[in-house]
């Protein structure tokens, strides 16, 4: 009896220790949850103030291409040309918070436009609450970064159209452009369009289908940060205004048709404006990552690297070929090239390596050289030579991309 007394004291010991353990296996089990769901909260909260802080700095771009514009300009039409930025920005929220951001990410109609979300309306406190309350994204800093992309578009065409425009026909380009064309091409690329390399229309499978081959042989167009969304865009939108109002006075001879000096060009606004650009495309091309956590941060430093190598060979590219042909260092053909290699890298900063930034960088920087005499000879006033910078260059971009991705 005495054996079995004891027997059934150490049962009972045992069954309080497991008790006591299972509680404590409980407890910790709640305790990781609870800092899993806060770390969590935390990584939503931290890739939300990435983007504020990246769509601020490509907003902030408004600055570099109103001092860059204004340089470029006669006196004047600077106030002209001020205005019209002022205007890019504001149309561009308007339009795009009414009209845009459902063209651009609304449910697609065939993979063409976006047709839901008009005035942000599915964009609401707690949009982004998960079925079990997990936490995310309610969509506000997606507008928002995506509202600093749409201005950016609007505003490399009123280069292409300066000291010839009325404000009046300029506010109802900028409202077209970016309430409707800017964001159907979008939708093709960034949404769920045609050529969307994650969201196009799927297959029976569910599998994302491009255009291209409609099957899995096809990987869609990739174009991390706009070089053809954004950029070539607008410079092609730029190359039909400037045919359209034509030139400016002055600027070509009217009995041998070459190009003259407008002679009133302000390189300090023009450098000024220039370095705010170089500065304001790391929020463009890094915050395209859209997040810090999961290691998009290591993403980010190696678009910033690429970013800076690029934009740095082809303003020495440029510098080099105008000090060979025209036997002159030209501050603008520098400050120029700076703009075509940004624009060059931008569809593949995250996958070009430094190596191959470089390459991307000098044959952007060459390409802008020979379009910018291009348009010359073809008698075409593009002032802030945005076709050759956004347009060439920007066509250049998406198409390099193949050749240097792994």
């Amino acid at each position: 009896s005495d054996t079995m007394a004891g027997t059934a004291e150490q049962l009972a010991l045992q069954a309080t220790l497991i008790a006591d353990l299972t509680a404590r296996l409980e407890r910790d089990e709640a305790e990781i949850a609870a800092n899993a769901a806060s770390a969590a909260v935390d990584a939503t909260n931290m890739d939300i103030g990435w983007l504020i802080t990246c769509g601020a700095l490509v907003f902030f771009m408004q600055a570099g291409f109103g001092m860059l514009e204004a340089g470029a300009v006669s006196k004047k039409n600077v106030i002209n040309i001020l205005f019209k930025n002022l205007l890019d920005g504001s149309c561009a929220a308007i339009g795009f918070w009414l009209l845009g951001y459902g063209f651009a990410y609304g449910d697609t109609a065939g993979g063409f436009i976006g047709t839901t979300n008009f005035g942000s309306t599915l964009i609401h406190n707690g949009a982004g609450l998960g079925e079990n309350g997990e936490i995310s994204n309610d969509g506000w800093v997606s507008f928002f970064f995506q509202w600093a992309f749409a201005g950016t578009a609007a505003t490399i065409v009123s280069g292409s159209v300066a000291e010839r425009t009325k404000l009046e026909a300029y506010i109802i380009f900028s409202v077209i452009l970016t309430a409707f064309i800017y964001p159907v091409v979008v939708h093709w690329v960034w949404g769920t369009g045609f050529l969307s390399a994650w969201g196009a229309i799927p297959d029976a499978d569910g599998n994302a289908r491009p255009i291209f081959s409609g099957t899995d042989a096809s990987n869609g167009m990739i174009d991390f940060a706009g070089s053809g969304v954004v950029h070539m865009l607008g410079g092609w939108c730029g190359l039909v205004g400037a045919v359209v109002v034509g030139p400016r006075m002055g600027r070509f001879d009217s009995h041998t048709g070459k190009p003259q000096d407008m002679h009133y060009y302000n390189s300090t606004l023009m450098a000024l404006g220039t370095f705010i650009l170089w500065t304001g495309w790391y929020g463009f091309n890094c915050g395209s990552t859209l997040s810090l956590s999961g290691n998009a941060g290591n993403v980010a430093g190696k678009v910033a690297v690429s970013t800076t190598i690029a934009a740095a060979a082809a303003s020495l590219t440029c510098v080099i070929i105008a000090r060979v042909k025209d036997h002159i260092f030209d501050v603008g053909m520098g400050l120029n090239g700076i703009l075509a290699g940004l624009v060059s890298i931008t569809a593949g900063c995250c996958i070009a390596d430094p190596w191959m930034a470089f390459i991307i960088g000098v044959i952007g920087g060459a390409i802008y050289y020979i379009a910018h005499h291009l348009l010359l000879r073809l008698r075409i006033d593009d002032p802030l030579d945005a076709f050759p910078i956004h347009g060439v260059c920007g066509c250049w971009a998406v198409l390099s991309v193949g050749g240097f991705c792994t």
